[in-house]
């Protein structure tokens, strides 16, 4: 009984009101006058990718080249979390890992992004003919840079090492505000404006970041299954998918990471391990290995021009400036997920998993689905195009199974995967709100599961104003991303100063 109090008594209760009232005064405003909503965030949108988006670029790059610098010196065998063995075996640890970013939109944009890009070639590369064998490589490369290296970077490397180091080496509390303890030490858990302040606008940018594939996978779920089995694709079989998916999330994130979300995660790459096999037999193979190796060689060789790059202002703020605003809002969450499984890691292991596994098996799925995709199209134009443009990114996914022999097996399976993979973003997620929450590694159930219900009503509540609020909502993430960029800031020299000391404590460099 005592212990349950104490629970209690370590929610807090402010960050908790203010965070969760900012999302039920977003979806009030938009009921009452969507338009103004609408406007004032697609103008925040605006000024927000104008001045942070140069930053973001540079932010990104750097915190990745740091991360290789550290991996591969002698600070790489730092191990983190003051455990001598890893908790996780490598599958489990990666699964979970590979089910943080991939799960936010591996399935609906490894269809249309790369489509998007082969029928209109990215401005870096204008003088490349669209919808030709020659613009599939720089379509996939493209594709790469918003899902690759750097994307991966931002979510749990340097930050996870100040954040392991701060709360399993200094026992300070597991929540956002804890990567400026280097900055501003012990006052920053005492009752710090600025530490609330970091707190909520983790958890809000989290939130837009995870209601935004939940609405986005009823409409999907909801095209699917009217393609497959005419089911009509209203408001309520929409609800009924996400009611459907926040029961499954929220046993998830009840049972813990050591259940709920390590199975998940588990059965999720299990199954796209699976889907791509198939996919790689029954589809074009040596097109798709083909592709894979040509672009990954592009994408290397372009690696700098593309991250860099910053002429067509409207085409940056629509891609690159836009996943950079959704990645970063999620980067606080990841790095407190990440540090939570990867306890007995060493830091050269935590790199190459996050900033460089990760990356080149979520590109070879990008190019397993796109690139099918972009092969179909290029031997009957309009194949997957027509769908694309008619109907808008849920319909791509299943006009490309509908060129590839048992495409109706693979559509199915398409659409268990959707929903695991959301459902493992929506589990990971509440729980990592909660642990914020909480400032423990083992928050409370009530708690995780309250944040796994509130993601998926507001979903529902957003699909019910209409699907444009979707967008507008995700748009809300890059606005929510700009105070959470200058959060994530520090790690760039904290991370190798930390490095530095942890090795001295564990007698890999010699101390002074």
């Amino acid at each position: 009984m005592d212990d349950r109090a104490k629970k209690k008594k370590q929610v807090d209760w402010v960050t908790f009101i203010i965070s969760g009232g900012l999302l039920v005064l977003f979806v009030i405003a938009s009921v009452f006058n969507e338009k103004l909503v609408g406007k004032w965030i697609s103008e925040s949108f605006t000024f927000t990718a104008k001045y942070f988006g140069a930053f973001w670029q540079v932010l990104l790059l750097v915190m990745f080249v740091i991360g290789l610098i550290l991996a591969f010196s002698k600070y790489g065998q730092v191990r983190l979390g003051k455990i001598e063995r890893p908790e996780n075996g490598n599958f489990r640890w990666i699964a979970m890992i590979l089910c943080t970013l991939l799960a936010s939109g591996g399935v609906f944009w490894a269809a249309a992004g790369p489509m998007y890009h082969y029928l209109t070639t990215p401005p870096l590369f204008t003088g490349i003919e669209e919808g030709t064998m020659a613009a599939a490589f720089p379509a996939m490369a493209q594709s790469y840079l918003h899902w690759g290296f750097t994307a991966w970077a931002s979510l749990g490397t340097l930050t996870t090492i100040v954040l392991m180091y701060a709360h399993y080496h200094k026992g300070y509390p597991l929540k956002p505000r804890t990567f400026l303890y280097p900055m501003f030490g012990k006052k920053i858990f005492k009752n710090s404006f600025i530490g609330s302040l970091a707190d909520i606008v983790s958890i809000v940018a989290t939130a837009a970041g995870t209601i935004g594939p939940i609405g986005f996978l009823g409409l999907q779920v909801g095209y699917g299954l009217e393609a497959v089995w005419g089911v009509p694709n209203t408001f309520l079989t929409q609800s009924l998918i996400i009611i459907f998916l926040v029961v499954i999330a929220s046993i998830s994130a009840a049972t813990g990471i050591e259940h709920g979300i390590q199975w998940l995660s588990r059965i999720n790459v299990s199954l796209v391990i699976v889907l791509m096999g198939v996919m790689l037999i029954l589809g074009p193979t040596l097109f798709i290995i083909d592709l894979f190796l040509g672009s990954q060689a592009f994408y290397l060789q372009n690696f700098l021009s593309m991250s860099l790059y910053r002429v067509d202002q409207a085409w940056l703020g629509s891609w690159t400036i836009f996943f950079w605003g959704w990645f970063i809002g999620y980067g606080p969450m990841m790095a407190m997920f990440i540090s939570r499984i990867s306890r007995g890691r060493t830091i050269r292991e935590l790199i190459i998993a996050v900033s460089i596994i990760a990356p080149i098996v979520s590109n070879f799925w990008f190019t397993v689905v796109g690139g099918t995709g972009i092969f179909y199209e290029m031997e009957n134009p309009g194949a997957v195009s027509t769908a694309l443009n008619e109907s808008g990114m849920p319909a791509t996914v299943m006009a490309i199974m509908d060129q590839i022999p048992l495409g109706l097996a693979l559509a199915i399976g398409f659409i268990i995967v959707s929903v695991v993979f959301v459902a493992t973003t929506a589990d990971s997620m509440s729980y990592t709100v909660a642990v914020t929450l909480s400032g423990t590694d083992e928050p409370n159930r009530l708690n995780r599961v309250f944040w796994a219900l509130m993601f998926g009503a507001v979903a529902v509540s957003l699909l019910a104003i209409g699907e444009e609020t979707v967008g507008t909502l995700q748009n809300f993430i890059v606005v929510t991303a700009a105070p959470v960029s200058l959060l994530l800031l520090p790690s760039l020299w904290d991370a190798p100063r930390i490095a530095k000391k942890m090795a001295k404590e564990q007698n890999i460099i010699g101390k002074k």
